[in-house]
């Protein structure tokens, strides 16, 4: 039976509610150079079931656990196992209210890491970087070009 809920913004959430926390390297852009980071972040069951499959991914490790060991009145709580050096994704808190909802339709998901284990199998690459300040700036040389005749009738 589910313990009471302490998520005033998830009411349909308790502390025993199955979630998945992996450990990624990110990387973050200060001043031209690039700096590695390692950052907890949850896990939705649609995402694990395709990691588990062997697709390369920045991910680590995952750890099962509950939402009442991570989040325990609104502190964060590092897993066990995690690095203490670690740092949480933004939104973590929203992001992780979402990945567990996702397990509570997908039971089935819930098979592949067992609850107090932790997966370390992954296809851990960090071939293509995740830069996690990276941002676009467009300019008028990413227009493209159009042929002089595409707006006119022939």
């Amino acid at each position: 039976m589910a313990t009471l809920t302490s998520f005033s913004n998830a009411p349909d959430l308790a502390d025993d509610d199955y979630i998945v926390i992996g450990l990624a390297t990110c990387f973050v852009k200060e001043d031209g150079e690039v700096h590695q980071v390692e950052v907890i972040e949850p896990i939705p069951s649609a995402s694990l079931e395709t990691l588990v499959q062997g697709i390369a991914t920045s991910f680590k490790l995952a750890c099962a656990t509950t939402l009442g060991t991570v989040m325990n009145e609104d502190k964060l709580q590092i897993p066990p196992g995690f690095p203490q050096t670690a740092q949480f994704c933004d939104d973590f808190v929203e992001r992780a209210i979402a990945a567990a909802r996702t397990y509570k339709r997908r039971d089935a998901a819930k098979s592949l890491i067992p609850l107090g284990t932790t997966y370390t199998e992954f296809k851990y690459s960090t071939e293509r970087k995740r830069v996690l300040n990276a941002s676009r700036v467009v300019t008028k040389e990413d227009n493209v070009k159009q042929h002089s005749h595409t707006h006119k009738v022939l």
